[in-house]
């Protein structure tokens, strides 16, 4: 017999009854607000087609490498899941590939999937028993049906779930097509992008040098040279800025930075575009754009943000058949107070710029990051992030950066997700773990229920809104 699909409306709040009821009352501050999505990666196409989505396979299960990679480890093949990989689309028939996730849900358990999973399932297409094996088919139609509803479309699912602003990742040799109409439609919805550059920056990265070819081809100028480099950025960052743009994204292995005189940065380019660059003029030439892209971004305004401290593609095998973001990326140690130094000697001190660090190490959340945020004025704590966007990891991140930076050196919450329905599961989530952590600090009498309720609606609102210039 089917378990029935249960959600609680006092998950995630603590326990005790006093301190529950403090979260609750908090919560029923920030429930409704409408959902700022500065960071993430969905694809803007949706969008701008605003096309069904083809079955519940393509919606749910294959563009989120929180499911399946967890399918992965008990050795399940990601073609069977529908995972498309660098030889094309999945093969898989995506009602076999649903009834193996399915199958498969117990591998879930205790995990954030599970509970993103149960309110998407609850939420949005009304579902009230368990997803298993012997349910899977009963999932499969449901969805499928709703998915060839207009009231499923991209566009009516984003205003039903009071999405104001989803900004989506490309990078500088991606088409802005998708961005320009929608900026160009009747629609209301406001979808923008964010500038990552990694493939024109990073020299180890496998595209490196047509990436270089194309950023030439795109902008017009000459970048195998230093100054029409920076060129070719400045113009493609103008032209994300036409879309509504308003931050660049960094994904370095470190949070190493540099600032070189002039000259020793255009004889490090030289080597690089050369092909003569070791690991550690790799590593300089990423340590040096990150202080290049910060001085641009006080010209136009855009904020920056870095997101170091994975070990890109561990797995060689998946790489070389799937290609990127197949999650097979692993958080490592990252060091934080001698990597932002020169950036931060630099640009560190000047309001105008806003810098926002992320990290993988938990460890270094009370040790460097509040620290460091808690003094600079340029910078700001990214929200805990990818492994660590859980309950626990969120709890963790407040507990251990709060007494050092406050809250209003965080940025409050972003999701840096590509599967689209989680993104209000993610954020209720989010809201629900604050308030949890504002209402012991009202039940310990560290600040008032008031303040508590201004700040919950802080870290879900507004705090986002002006960390990332929206």
């Amino acid at each position: 017999m089917s378990k029935p699909l249960v959600l609680h409306d006092d998950r995630l709040f603590p326990a005790d009854p006093t301190t529950r009821a403090i979260a609750k009352r908090l919560y029923a501050h920030v429930r409704a607000l409408p959902i700022i999505s500065p960071h993430g990666h969905t694809d803007p196409s949706w969008f701008a087609r605003n096309e069904a989505f083809s079955n519940p396979t393509e919606l749910l299960l294959a563009p989120d490498h929180y499911l399946y990679r967890m399918l992965y480890s008990q050795g399940i093949a990601l073609e069977d899941l529908g995972v498309p990989s660098l030889a094309g689309p999945s093969q898989a028939d995506p009602r076999a590939a649903w009834r193996l996730f399915a199958a498969n849900q117990h591998l879930f358990r205790g995990t954030p999937s599970s509970g993103w999973l149960a309110w998407v399932f609850s939420k949005v297409f009304g579902l009230e028993v368990q997803l298993d094996a012997d349910t899977a088919d009963h999932y499969y139609d449901t969805i499928d049906a709703a998915l060839r509803t207009p009231e499923f479309r991209p566009r009516a699912l984003f205003e039903r779930y009071n999405i104001e602003l989803i900004a989506t990742t490309e990078s500088p040799i991606d088409s802005l097509a998708h961005h320009e109409a929608i900026r160009d439609s009747d629609w209301s919805g406001r979808v923008i992008s964010a500038y990552r550059p990694d493939a024109v920056i990073d020299p180890e990265h496998e595209q490196f040098q047509s990436a270089l070819a194309r950023f030439a081809e795109i902008t017009g100028e000459d970048t195998h040279s230093w100054s029409g480099y920076l060129a070719a950025h400045r113009k493609r960052r103008a032209d994300f800025a036409a879309v509504g743009t308003t931050s660049s994204d960094h994904g370095h292995p470190t949070a190493r930075t540099a600032d070189l005189a002039p000259a020793e940065a255009e004889t490090l380019f030289a080597r690089v575009v050369a092909g003569k660059a070791g690991a550690e003029d790799a590593e300089l030439f990423r340590a040096q754009m990150l202080t290049e892209m910060a001085r641009m971004s006080l010209d136009d305004g855009f904020v920056l943000q870095i997101h170091p401290g994975a070990f890109r593609n561990h797995n060689t095998t998946l790489f070389s058949s799937y290609g990127r973001d197949k999650g097979a990326d692993i958080p490592s140690g990252t060091e934080y107070v001698r990597a932002l130094q020169p950036l931060l000697g630099r640009y560190g001190n000047d309001p105008r710029l806003s810098i926002i660090v992320f990290t993988l190490d938990e460890t270094s959340y009370s040790r460097e990051l509040a620290p460091l945020a808690g003094h600079y004025p340029a910078l700001k704590l990214g929200p805990a992030w990818w492994f660590h966007d859980s309950p626990e990891g969120l709890m963790r991140f407040r507990e251990q950066t709060t007494e050092t930076a406050g809250f209003y050196n965080t940025v409050g919450f972003n999701d840096d997700t590509r599967a689209f329905l989680s993104i209000p599961a993610r954020h209720d989530t989010a809201r629900r773990i604050d308030c949890a952590w504002l209402a012991r600090l009202v039940a310990e009498h560290r600040l008032d229920e008031d303040a508590a309720a201004e700040v919950a609606v802080d870290l879900a609102y507004n705090l986002p809104k002006r960390a990332y210039k929206l």
